[in-house]
């Protein structure tokens, strides 16, 4: 267990957070993460310093809800950065456990599974991934014992599985949604944004673009029409723009809403540009 100067603990065993748990007073809030943390996660950060007298970080890099053919040997390890955006948040512990710890007789044998709603869009281009990640929030939430996990918007569908898994298992934490943060011209902050050319910056801007046109049609079908517009149109951009889904969804199931559908239905999107596979939704309100 090590001290930042700003008084942050870093502990990276379920004894050290055990012991950097007790004692404190008041509520708790976590913010899960795989690390390399951006703008978007300070945002997390904010909403749960407002909300909870201690703010636990998690780091962990979870091998269970990368494919075989994904990025988890690639994706970017930078604890000493992160910890740094940690203390200037105030918060009050990070918990970075190795995979031993997290996993310690290997790959488990009882996972979480995600039903029919995990099948769906993500869950169908990327099989096994939801049950991984609803496995290590899972046990994340039990480590932890948090009164509130703070998830943010632009993981739509990974947000509406956390809730429902809650919901289902009766799960004694609230779950606090907090909205996408863009770059000036609308990129969706990511993680993955730092493996992007400069030129793949560029066509990466048709995702939002697509997402902003359909925000403005007021039916399902003008706005499916309008985004996949820009989106066709950025399939002959360099580098192009592989679509995976553009989908009109209900955020309660994440089905397709029909032309009747009144309420708030989430535009999703999903493409590679180059190597790199983007994500990006916004919630749209139909019928007034």
């Amino acid at each position: 267990m090590t001290t930042s100067p700003n008084e942050t603990l870093l502990v990276h065993t379920r004894a050290e957070l055990e012991a950097a748990r007790a004692g404190r007073i008041g509520d708790v809030g976590v913010m899960m993460t795989l690390g390399a943390m951006h703008d978007g996660h300070l945002a997390l950060l904010r909403a749960a310093r407002r909300k909870a007298k201690t703010v636990i970080v998690t780091i962990f890099v979870n091998p269970l809800q990368f494919g075989p053919s994904e990025d988890f040997e690639r994706y970017p390890r930078t604890l000493e950065a992160d910890l740094k955006l940690c203390e200037q948040a105030e918060v009050d512990i990070v918990f970075a456990p190795s995979v031993e710890e997290v996993y310690p007789g290997g790959e488990p044998l009882v996972r979480v599974v995600p039903g029919p709603m995990g099948e769906l869009l993500e869950g169908a281009h990327r099989p096994g991934h939801f049950s991984g990640m609803l496995t290590i929030v899972n046990k994340l939430l039990n480590l932890t014992a948090p009164d509130y996990a703070f998830f943010g918007e632009k993981d739509a569908q990974q947000l509406a599985l956390i809730r429902r898994m809650v919901t289902d298992l009766n799960m004694p934490v609230e779950i606090v949604p907090v909205r996408t943060v863009r770059e000036p011209d609308g990129l969706a902050v990511s993680s993955r944004n730092r493996f992007l050319s400069p030129e793949a910056r560029v066509s990466a801007l048709s995702l939002s673009r697509a997402l902003f046109a359909g925000a403005e049609q007021r039916t399902p079908e003008a706005i499916r029409a309008a985004a996949r517009a820009v989106l066709d149109e950025a399939a002959h951009a360099e580098p192009p723009v592989g679509l995976d889904y553009l989908a009109l969804v209900d955020p309660a199931d994440f089905t397709e809403v029909g032309d009747d559908f009144r309420g708030t239905a989430v535009l999703a999107v999903a493409a590679k540009v180059g190597p790199t596979r983007l994500i990006d939704n916004l919630p749209i309100g139909i019928g007034g």
